[in-house]
């Protein structure tokens, strides 16, 4: 696969505060890729770097082998906002403005192309005003496509969608990827990034932790759900064993990451050895949430 975007030691530092510390990525064609944090930790300021609306302090990065000029950004579609549409406008008008500050040719060909693509044809007399926040968020995604770019980056794309909204939002992305697009996603919905993207790179106050395939970010220690009468003193055993560490607390169980060679029964007798008969311990299914909070701690 052919590099669709590097970027090498990207830093953007507000004051005292350094939103994005010596990011290095690379996106190849065809992938989805994304990135992965909770708010705050420099995901936006990251795309807002990479579309050339916000300046880095230090470092570059490069489209398509292009390096940073201007004209790579006709080939990237991008929704990093709320959609931002004039509300008493039909949806072909509103295409129809960003076609002209696009320069699309053939803009009409082109509106029905995407707003086909988006399931929103049928709707393309209606104002603005009348959609619902998903169709309001395709719309936005039609607007992006409308160029016909190979690139379209996201900040958020399900983010205060109902769960209706945000498997409408999903399904979509994942047709537009197989169509041979490269998606680059930002997101803190754990699920959502876990059902649609190949790669992943996971962010915490700016600092690239982890970067990988989803199979290879999801290959973590074993993930245990223990329960005991003390709580406290079980804390303090897991603080104190180097091979197992506390991840979350969930109703009165704990969630525990154990290292591969330790057997359950190994776990348990550590336990046992410190006065704690433990009255629960059981595999924990693993998901992309339980291993985010494996790495961030």
């Amino acid at each position: 696969m052919s590099e669709v975007l590097t970027t090498q030691h990207l830093r953007k530092e507000y004051k005292d505060t350094v939103a994005v510390k010596d990011l290095s990525i690379t996106v190849e064609e065809g992938q989805i890729f994304g990135l992965l944090g909770p708010n705050g930790s420099g995901k936006t300021t990251t795309l807002g770097m990479l579309l050339g609306v916000i300046k880095p302090k230090k470092g570059t990065f490069s489209w398509f082998g292009n390096g940073q000029k201007d004209e790579n950004r006709k080939n990237i579609g991008a929704l990093l906002e709320t959609p931002n549409f004039y509300p008493y406008l039909n949806a072909v008008d509103n295409l129809k403005i960003v076609a002209q500050i696009k320069d699309v040719t053939g803009t009409n060909e082109a509106i029905e192309r995407v707003l086909k693509r988006v399931n929103l044809w049928e709707r393309k007399k209606s104002k603005f005003k009348t959609f619902s926040l998903g169709m309001k968020q395709r719309l936005a995604l039609a607007s992006c496509m409308l160029a016909d770019p190979d690139v379209l980056v996201l900040d958020e794309p399900t983010n205060g969608l109902d769960p209706q909204g945000i498997a409408e939002i999903r399904s979509l992305i994942m047709d537009i990827a197989k169509e041979g697009k490269t998606i680059v996603i930002a997101s803190h919905l754990l699920d959502e990034i876990e059902k649609m993207c190949t790669h992943v790179a996971i962010m915490k106050h700016g600092e690239l932790l982890q970067v990988g395939t989803m199979d290879e970010i999801m290959t973590q220690d074993r993930m245990l759900m223990v329960k005991a009468e003390n709580p406290s003193k079980t804390k303090a055993i897991i603080e104190n064993t180097d091979y197992i560490s506390l991840l979350d607390e969930v109703d009165d169980e704990l969630l525990i990451a154990v290292d591969e060679k330790y057997s359950n029964a190994q776990i348990n007798q550590v336990f046992a050895e410190n006065g704690i008969y433990l009255s629960g311990l059981r595999d924990h299914k693993k998901n992309l949430e339980s291993t985010f909070l494996e790495i961030v701690k």
